[in-house]
């Protein structure tokens, strides 16, 4: 069936429109077309549309409209362009204001490009293997330095990347492809308190000690880590003992306490009988170390700060099998010269800044901004010089913290892991 209307100058043939809208002529005519055409769809399309709109403007003269002709003869203009009565009034009030209705974008002179290629995302999995898939930000700070301290043109774009994205090429198939994925058993949480928390007062040298054991085999005992973090600056030591006998536990503690190059002010421990005894408060005398507190008991978060380096840290890179205790000095070794120095120069970590509100309560926030190795948050303390160790100096420091890019380090620390364990493999094989 064929639909043919003769309306003015407008022939409907089939629900095709055959536009001759030079004899539409009055608001009249533009009336009885709106009107005698409910039923029917008409439309102009593509770009034609913002011609058409323009023309029957200038031809009514709609400026000079009543609002009730300006209604007319907008129902009129959406029957024919199909768009919506609000879209139209903007295009209406460019053609008054003899503005174009064509917008021509340009891109931003101070844009930077934001389409990460398949190297970028390979690269993402190398730096992530490399380094033990950190979270976001930790990464991002890794990629930020890799190209801006260590002059690394292959991280120009990742550089760039925002946290959120970089979730996102995480998921991508090339990556899942080159990355490789360790799972492992999850630790055991031991309960700790606190009686009486340190008090640094943006002063490093306020220490937080715990052990953590390497595993039992057959009801034999592993080795024992002893590690210890600084309050303020996140600087970390970890030391390995065979025992937890004051006969080898003071001596490693004591050389892990030397290491650090501040002067030790305080020691905050849990309620281990290892610390928890004359022998170690002998050591912290002998050492004018003048604070000595420990955890409260039932408060599990009293020493929480140590306890979450002991899985991202120790288990992290030492893991949770069983080592036989013979091998304490290796891993001490390990721990001394490729460990703590990929820790403490070159392991971004997040810091905490706190809010008060109005009603005088305080949360603690991590901005991005704050995330920094613990070397790099000693030096931006007030005064930093003051609480290094005599004979260290920063310039010292620099030399060590500048030795090698993040990268590097962290492929030194693989290296070094895998030949760690494949000696205390064959060895305990060999044993066997």
């Amino acid at each position: 069936m064929s639909l043919n209307v003769q309306l003015g100058s407008i022939m409907i043939r089939g629900m095709v429109i055959d536009m001759n809208d030079q004899q539409l002529l009055t608001l009249a005519q533009l009336q009885a077309f709106v009107d005698g055409t409910v039923a029917v769809d008409f439309q102009v399309t593509g770009e034609e549309r913002y011609g058409f709109i323009a023309r029957t403007i200038l031809r009514f003269g709609y400026a000079r409209l009543k609002r009730r002709d300006k209604g007319v003869v907008l129902r009129f203009l959406g029957r024919v362009t199909g768009y919506s009565r609000q879209q139209l009034t903007r295009l209406v009030e460019r053609v008054c204001s003899q503005a174009p209705l064509l917008k021509r974008y340009r891109a931003s002179r101070t844009s930077f490009a934001r389409t990460f290629t398949s190297a970028d995302v390979l690269l993402l999995a190398h730096t992530d293997t490399l380094h033990g898939t950190l979270s976001g930000p930790a990464t991002k700070k890794l990629m930020e330095r890799a190209y801006r301290v260590f002059a690394d043109a292959r991280y120009a774009r990742l550089a760039l990347i925002s946290v959120a994205h970089l979730y996102n090429l995480r998921k991508r198939s090339g990556y899942l492809r080159r990355r490789q994925v360790w799972t492992k058993t999850r630790p055991v949480t031991i309960p700790i308190g606190e009686r009486r928390a340190p008090a640094p007062n943006n002063r490093p040298g306020y220490l937080r000690l715990d052990t953590v054991h390497q595993g039992d085999q057959d009801g034999v005992k592993g080795l024992y880590h002893i590690n210890a973090v600084d309050c303020v600056t996140q600087y970390e030591g970890v030391a390995s003992c065979e025992r937890i006998s004051e006969a080898y536990l003071i001596p490693v503690l004591e050389e892990l306490l030397a290491s650090f190059p501040f002067v030790i002010l305080g020691f905050h421990v849990d309620n281990g009988s290892e610390y928890i005894n004359r022998h170690v408060a002998e050591l912290l005398n002998k050492l004018l170390i003048e604070e000595f507190t420990k955890s409260r008991s039932r408060h599990s978060n009293d020493n929480a700060q140590v306890e979450s380096k002991n899985g991202a840290i120790v288990r992290k890179h030492l893991g949770y099998s069983h080592i036989p205790q013979r091998f304490a000095a290796l891993v001490n070794a390990f721990d001394s010269e490729y460990l703590n120095p990929y820790v403490n120069f070159h392991r971004p970590c997040l810091f905490a800044e706190t809010i008060t509100d109005a009603k005088g309560r305080q949360r603690k926030r991590y901005p991005y901004k704050l995330m920094m190795t613990p070397y790099e948050k000693l030096k931006s303390l007030p005064l930093a010089e003051q609480f290094l160790k005599p004979g260290i100096t920063f310039s010292q420091l620099d030399a060590l913290a500048s030795a090698m890019s993040d990268n590097e380090a962290a492929e030194r620390l693989n290296k070094a892991r895998a030949t760690l364990f494949k000696t205390i493999f064959n060895r305990s094989k060999t044993a066997a």
